[in-house]
């Protein structure tokens, strides 16, 4: 293209290009390809911006400070105060700064000046130029509970945490780090236990934890009350490891898991374990160490002999608590056990501790001991008690009358029916144990004997099978039974514990809207209640053996809701005696007595307990005359050894010689009760109550434990003296703090 070549063109479009060369810096290539299109851009636009300021060139190379400006510019951002990234924030920015050691004397984790603050350990008190002279890492400080726990833990409980502390901590005695808490039923224990592992796991004097982590072993059917009650307590402030069932490569999976855990925050520092399960596992645990181990219904430790106790004193902890409501069960060597499981040593040996202890305090007991004997006894026995005491802490349930409603307990003796009796006398005449047994020998056979006078006093339904292949003591006692007899339906009438408990139930079904437990030593026995409550169109629930523990937690729950319509809970003592709160029923039925004393006071203590709002009565139903009552006044004497060794009584009466319980196999039809006539009571006259107790009689003594001797005039109890006419013969009935209460 030809372009003009005169001077004011030429200069037009030099001055063009220039504009050109200076837009090209920011034009885009689109704008510049439209300018090409279009020809020249119009005349007198700019579109560079009067703003904009030229780059600096780029290099490489860092800019260098020395290290002096370095490290003032690195100080000068530390220094600066940490701020609150809240607007107009004005709380308290506390002591503590981001990152940085706090400086003075070490502080308690709790505020040990706080109103209602329990203190376990205060440290001694400083002077001015000691305070000057001490270690400001090393000076300890306050162990207080945490005010979650504190406020909520009853006098006596305030006392039983100090109590077990000073144990494990070695206070109390120096060396040995156990103790046993024999507090009764109902006392709230495992409260106070939990207490005692929480404030462990979190504190000490030296300012950290005083152990990483705690096993609690329990039976079985109380792993998942433990694992509530953690949770209950603490609020999700720990989470524990509750074992309660699983294959055994998942159960020693889980163990180990809680055996490799170390630091001072443990993620579950709290192991929940049943002595089944332990006992089948304890290779795995015993290969670390625990800091503390909670055994609780722990008179199961008391054959030294056994597979669990072996198991569980091998475990590696130094400290050790067994909580047991009933710490002496049958003798003193199984007391013993339980206190060298705890403290080794502190007793002597096994055999050491029978000669110096066992034997003189026994012999001492006996009713047919002479003076001297029975002040050897007394004197062993106060050394005893003031070397266990330093280890052993016991409240009674006396203490449950401020915050527990008025509780009855009643024995009931009931006459055997014209059937029974003429079962029994035939068992007596034909059974060949019954000399075995005078002569002082204990054969199988005649174990086999007792079992079934046992279950004769039940009901003769539970023998009849005997009868038919006509086993020895039962050979012709077929030809008794009614004609037509049979077993596929239950019969009251045939039996008289039956026939008042029949009457008991119906009573109490049209008068109240009270629940009532059933407690029996044989599932054959529950058996024959659930016939009768099917009979009678009773709702019941059953808890035996055979129930797996997860339902067990499941069907308690349900019974004790005001809403759940069952009416009655039956139990077997043996599955379930232990442990279980019951409180949705305030009546409770013990329909055979068990050899140990023991068995029968926990499972009477589940009704009366935390929680329960109605007056409790406690019916122990006995034969008149029969091997029941042998049974009872054994437990009597065992229950007068306890008492004398742990409750410390001083006036516990010597009612029956060791000879006369051999007597098992004897009717006697001639008497109302023959407990009651042992006991010599001198306050009734033909059976009837004439006069008060006077100070330090026999119905006083905590061996016979009933305040008041009664026939049908004496009963307050309304549902007992309806079934009065039915078979009853005697009660001994007892209140707890009625006195209190203003009951007379």
């Amino acid at each position: 293209q030809r372009r003009s070549l005169a001077p004011s063109q030429l200069a037009k479009r030099k001055a063009g290009d220039e504009e050109e060369e200076e837009e090209e810096d920011w034009h885009p290539p689109a704008a510049r390809k439209r300018q090409k299109a279009g020809g020249e851009a119009e005349s007198g636009e700019c579109y560079r911006s009067p703003f904009r300021k030229p780059l600096a060139v780029l290099t490489n190379r860092p800019h260098c400070l020395d290290s002096t400006q370095h490290e003032a510019f690195i100080r000068s951002i530390l220094s600066k105060p940490f701020k609150v990234p809240i607007p107009n924030y004005k709380g308290p920015l506390g002591l503590r700064a981001l990152g940085i050691k706090r400086a003075g004397l070490r502080s308690p984790l709790h505020d040990p000046f706080e109103e209602g603050a329990l203190v376990l350990y205060e440290p001694p008190v400083l002077s001015a130029h000691d305070q000057l002279k001490i270690d400001k890492d090393k000076a300890p400080v306050h162990v207080v509970v945490d005010p979650v726990l504190s406020r909520v833990l009853r006098p006596h409980q305030r006392e039983g945490v100090k109590f077990l502390w000073d144990c494990v901590t070695s206070r109390r005695i120096p060396g040995s780090h156990g103790c046993i808490m024999a507090d009764e039923m109902g006392l709230g224990k495992t409260l106070q236990c939990i207490t005692l592992m929480w404030t462990l796991l979190r504190q000490s004097p030296d300012c950290k934890p005083e152990i990483e982590k705690a096993v609690v072993v329990s039976p079985s059917s109380l792993v998942r009350n433990w694992y509530n009650e953690v949770e209950k307590w603490l609020g999700g402030r720990i989470q524990p490891l509750a074992i309660d069932g699983g294959s055994k490569e998942e159960i020693d999976r889980k163990l180990v898991g809680f055996m490799n855990q170390r630091g001072l925050r443990v993620p579950s520092p709290i192991l929940i374990i049943s002595y089944e399960t332990f006992r089948l596992h304890a290779e795995v645990l015993q290969k670390g160490s625990v800091g503390l181990v909670i055994c609780d219904e722990g008179h199961r430790l008391k054959n030294s002999e056994n597979q669990t106790y072996q198991a569980l004193n091998s475990l590696n902890t130094p400290r050790r608590v067994l909580i047991s409501g009933t710490p002496i069960q049958n003798d003193l060597l199984e007391y013993f056990s339980l206190v060298h499981f705890v403290n080794s040593g502190i007793l002597g040996t096994a055999q050491e501790f029978k000669r110096h202890f066992e034997m003189p305090i026994l012999k001492g007991r006996d009713a047919d001991a002479s003076e001297a004997e029975r002040h050897k006894g007394e004197e062993r026995l106060k050394e005893l008690i003031s070397i266990v005491n330093r280890c052993l802490i016991r409240r009674t349930s006396d203490i449950l009358s401020k915050y527990l409603p008025v509780k009855i307990e009643q024995v009931v003796c009931c006459r055997l029916t014209p059937l029974q009796a003429e079962l029994y006398k035939n068992f007596l005449k034909q059974a060949k144990p019954v000399e075995e047994l005078k002569e002082g020998k204990i054969s199988v056979s005649s174990l086999s004997s007792i079992t079934s006078l046992k279950k004769l006093c039940n009901h003769p339904a539970l023998i009849h099978d005997k009868c038919v292949e006509g086993e020895e003591g039962f050979m012709g006692a077929l030809d008794l039974f009614p004609t037509g007899y049979s077993t596929k339906s239950v019969e009251p009438q045939l039996s008289g514990k039956m026939l008042v408990l029949d009457y008991i139930l119906a009573v109490t079904k049209s008068t109240s809207n009270d629940k009532v437990v059933l407690v029996s030593n044989y599932t054959q026995t529950l058996d024959l209640f659930e016939k009768l409550c099917r009979s009678r169109r009773y709702l019941y629930v059953r808890l035996d053996g055979t129930m797996s523990i997860k339902k067990r937690a499941k069907i308690v729950e349900r019974f004790n809701s005001p809403s759940s319509p069952e009416f009655i809970f039956m139990l077997s003592s043996k599955a379930g005696g232990c442990g279980l709160n019951l409180i949705g029923a305030n009546r409770l039925v013990m329909f055979d007595p068990d050899w140990n004393p023991a068995n029968d006071e926990q499972a009477m203590a589940r009704v009366w307990r935390d929680g329960q709002k109605k007056m409790c009565y406690i019916y122990r139903l006995l034969s008149t005359g029969t091997i029941e009552e042998k049974i009872f006044q054994r437990q009597t004497h065992k229950k007068a050894l306890s008492s004398c060794v742990v409750d410390e009584e001083q006036d516990v009466e010597r009612h029956f010689s060791l000879g006369e319980l051999k007597e098992l196999f004897t009717l006697n039809e001639a008497t109302t009760s023959d407990t009651h006539d042992k006991i010599k009571c001198r306050r009734c006259v033909n059976g009837h109550q004439v006069r008060p107790p006077p100070e330090g009689s026999d119905c006083t003594s905590d061996v016979s434990q009933w305040h008041h001797c009664a026939d049908k005039r004496g009963l307050q109890d309304s549902v007992l003296r309806a079934a009065w006419d039915a078979a009853v013969t005697f009660t001994f009935h007892h209140h707890s703090h009625e006195e209190q209460r203003g009951i007379p």
